[in-house]
């Protein structure tokens, strides 16, 4: 059976591909750096496909295999949602829903010393970056961004945490808004942190307005964009 070959890099971007489909040829595209992200693998000039999803491409130059599914396999520069589970000398072991551990070293946040090493207790709800992935290895994490700065990242107090598909959590993050998020946002104020490892994290003022929320995020997922909206309206009915 023989691979499908791709002379230009557009040519996979948004359709579907399954493992061992080549959707880029490096020896066409000269003088031109790209970003692999989930799914993905080089071997030599060929870019290939390790499972099966939807190409997406983000500029400038990121291209990523989009599928929905319940455990996370981390790549570089996601944002997730970890669980302390354990504290060592030099670092917090993190759950991430993924295939192994995560871990987060004590001197990963803006200005971290040896003088103001962090404390969190084993269940503590934390906003982290995938900082190193490897194959066979424990991920590294971070609480900061690139420039070292904490930005948004680190604990996340009170509030309500559940899971999703990955699928979703992409959905919740893309650009433009996800409709039921734009739907909710009309009417209700609320706080949301959404990780790519499928964890969706949720505080209001009103316990009433985090369960409508939360409720409305997880029967978003099979529905269209028109269908989410109905289905917010129909939530915030039963609460008036």
């Amino acid at each position: 059976m023989e691979n499908k070959q791709s002379s230009s890099p557009a040519s996979f971007v948004d359709s579907t591909v399954v493992p061992g489909d080549v959707v880029l040829d490096l020896s066409s595209m000269t003088n031109q750096t790209i970003k692999l992200g989930g799914g993905l693998r080089q071997d030599c000039d060929a870019i290939s496909a390790m499972k099966a999803g939807t190409l997406r491409f983000s500029k400038p130059n990121k291209y990523w295999i989009e599928s929905s599914q319940k455990r996370y396999v981390p790549c570089v520069e996601d944002t997730i949602l970890g669980i302390v589970v354990d504290s060592k000398a030099d670092n917090f072991l993190i759950d991430i829903k993924g295939p192994a551990m995560g871990f987060l070293p004590v001197l990963a946040f803006e200005g971290g010393t040896r003088r103001n090493i962090p404390k969190f207790e084993v269940g503590t709800l934390l906003y982290l970056r995938v900082v190193k992935s490897n194959f066979g290895m424990n991920p590294e994490l971070s609480c900061t961004d690139a420039s070292g700065k904490a930005a948004e990242f680190g604990p996340l107090k009170d509030g309500y945490m559940f899971e999703t598909s990955t699928g979703l959590s992409r959905k919740l993050l893309s650009s433009p808004a996800c409709p039921v998020l734009e739907a909710l946002g009309k009417k209700l104020s609320f706080e949301i942190a959404v990780g790519l490892n499928g964890r969706v994290w949720v505080n209001a003022a009103s316990p009433d307005t985090i369960v409508v929320v939360a409720n409305a995020i997880m029967n978003s997922e099979c529905l269209s964009g028109a269908q989410q909206i109905i289905m917010v309206d129909h939530l915030l009915k039963n609460i008036q």
